[in-house]
């Protein structure tokens, strides 16, 4: 989405880190910031003691009391950010583990924008004194920038009529899973509090359309272009 309007997140002490990292096929990471990112949101919304029972059941025992270092380097496994979604699942059950993972989402916008605000000045950009559709494309081209350049993560942008469309064409958080519906809930409550962040409070439909996991060709979230009233 070319918006005319300059959303480059420039230079930044750690560049080093992520110029030398050539993603291996089928091994695929996440910086750790955005692993820590992921463990603190978890803790936020289900507590200390049940985010043990979750590292547990998705056999990351090591990460108890142990997250990753406050860093860009690339080295939190995609199959441990599928592994966290399907664990809540385990734990929780499979619905409330999808709340749960999409709440999750919320939960990490917040935290990312604490976590990576002093490296990119996120909060900063005058996206929200836009009007609302250049004000979604801006936002859109900055979270799909944060992906794409701190992880393996490969998010490209499209549209049609009714929406704007958010394509995960590498996915960790569904990374290594079959289900039979969409799962990729930690993704959708991302962009949910995203669009509620970057538009003062309103609130749109996000609907994940398409899944890796349920054997479709990428990941596809749906984000209508009208706000809900």
């Amino acid at each position: 989405m070319d918006n005319g309007l300059d959303t480059s997140l420039g230079d930044f002490e750690e560049e080093e880190e992520l110029e030398s990292h050539k993603p291996t096929e089928g091994q695929y990471f996440y910086s750790n910031k955005m692993g820590r990112v992921i463990l603190k949101a978890m803790e936020e919304v289900i507590g200390l003691e049940q985010m043990i029972d979750v590292l547990r059941a998705a056999g990351l025992p090591h990460l108890i009391n142990n997250y990753p270092p406050n860093n860009l380097k690339l080295g939190f496994p995609f199959e441990a950010v599928s592994g966290l979604q399907a664990a809540m699942e385990k734990v929780f059950g499979i619905q409330e583990g999808r709340e749960l993972n999409r709440k999750v989402g919320h939960a990490c916008l917040n935290v990312g924008l604490r976590e990576f605000n002093p490296i990119l000045g996120i909060a900063d950009l005058p996206v929200r004194l836009l009007p609302l559709a250049m004000k979604l494309h801006v936002g859109f081209d900055m979270f799909a920038m944060v992906f794409n350049r701190f992880s393996d993560q490969v998010v490209t942008l499209s549209e049609d009529d009714e929406n704007y469309l958010w394509i995960i064409e590498r996915c960790p958080v569904c990374w290594g899973r079959h289900t039979d519906e969409p799962c990729c809930h930690l993704a959708v409550g991302i962009l949910e509090e995203g669009l509620t962040w970057a538009t003062g409070g309103r609130q749109f439909r996000v609907e994940e359309i398409s899944c890796v996991a349920k054997g479709d060709e990428t990941c596809t979230i749906a984000i209508g272009k009208r706000p809900i009233e």
